[in-house]
């Protein structure tokens, strides 16, 4: 669906490089710059690495005036360009938006950062579960009774980050290919993750959250939670609706229970949760599955990546596969019903001599010598 989109990604980690696969993903020619790496660091080692799956890869300094110039010749038919570094990096670099959009007009210099690119917290450093805390996108997590637990990298890095970061890239060449001009998106963790909330906050008027932790549908009722099940393994069920409730009790045989006839009256919420507890503490999860699952009670099991891959209605759709070693995720989303093809995992500085010699092809008096 990107054919004919180039993008150039200076290599980060998080967010950014999960931006440039999904945009590879989707058909986008993303060119990996890579630092070199001595072959004995494991830390820096990308060989394997599943983000950089579908990408080209090319290995720079970028401190030297040769891996500059590689970047800004690479850009000058660019569409992207997705960088992580902290504000002011890139500018000492020599790669700074106004340096960049001066050789292409046209390019989309895309910013993926924590705390954006302005304001009193720029220049400190941070990860997933400080961004979202801060935005609160954290607060209404878990039961009140613990603090709250973050899902790893996925609200932060990937939903408040990578995902919004994507969105801003495409808008901004959609604009460029109208307008002819670039422009410089700010993508920011605490930005995404913020906004991401405004369907919870769009819930407030419908008594479903308050503004304090507690006493809220998340995990607190007994119709909207996560239980324990004889196994130790989990499954949540999610029956908000009066009609899915209904069929909840019915299945579980607590439709002439009076003790759930009210389903909103949160007085008896905690007494209802500790029943639901030990009700779902008697079967395995197997057994909920066989009693709940596919009906409209809205129940699911909590299952690993890979307990995820085996699932009937995953397998049938293909969302995972494994290739060269590695339990990977299938492209997302899908076009006419057909999920797109997940491209190789380039080893670091794959195509570093292909990309130079085409390069060099496309300016007359050449940029460096190849070999």
């Amino acid at each position: 669906m990107l054919s004919g989109v180039k993008v150039v990604e200076i290599c980060g980690i998080g967010p950014g490089p999960f931006c440039a696969m999904h945009l590879a993903d989707l058909g986008a020619d993303v060119i990996a710059v890579e630092r070199a790496a001595p072959a004995n660091d494991a830390a820096l080692s990308t060989e394997g690495y599943v983000l950089n799956r579908g990408k080209r890869s090319v290995v720079a300094d970028l401190k030297t005036a040769e891996g500059r110039e590689l970047v800004l010749a690479l850009i000058q038919d660019a569409d992207a360009l997705i960088e992580g570094m902290r504000p002011g990096v890139m500018e000492r670099l020599g790669l700074g938006p106004d340096v960049c959009l001066q050789r292409n007009p046209r390019l989309v210099y895309g910013r993926m950062t924590g705390w954006g690119q302005s304001g009193p917290m720029v220049q400190a450093a941070g990860h997933d579960n400080n961004y979202i805390s801060l935005s609160g996108a954290l607060y209404y997590h878990g039961t009140p009774a613990e603090p709250p637990s973050s899902a790893i990298t996925v609200v932060g890095d990937v939903g408040g980050g990578a995902l919004y970061l994507a969105v801003g890239l495409l808008s901004g060449i959609l604009n460029a290919r109208a307008t002819g001009k670039g422009t410089v998106v700010d993508a920011s963790i605490v930005d995404g993750s913020a906004h991401m909330l405004q369907l919870l906050l769009s819930t407030r008027r419908k008594g479903f959250i308050t503004g304090e932790r507690g006493n809220n549908i998340h995990d607190a009722s007994h119709f909207y939670s996560t239980y324990r099940c004889a196994d130790g393994k989990f499954v949540t069920l999610g029956s908000i609706e009066p009609q899915f409730y209904a069929l909840l009790l019915e299945k579980l045989g607590l439709t002439e229970d009076p003790r759930f006839a009210r389903q909103w009256d949160r007085e008896r919420w905690p007494e209802l949760h500790r029943h639901f507890e030990e009700l779902f503490a008697t079967r395995t999860r197997a057994q909920w599955c066989a009693l709940l699952e596919n009906t409209d009670v809205c129940f699911g099991p909590v299952l690993s990546p890979e307990e995820a891959a085996g699932h009937p209605h995953l397998a049938a759709r293909g969302v995972y596969f494994e290739a060269e070693g590695h339990l990977q995720a299938a492209p997302a989303p899908r076009f006419d019903g057909k999920a797109m093809a997940a491209g190789a995992i380039p080893r670091r500085g794959q195509h570093t001599g292909e990309i130079m010699a085409a390069t060099n092809a496309s300016h007359p008096s050449g940029i460096w010598k190849t070999g």
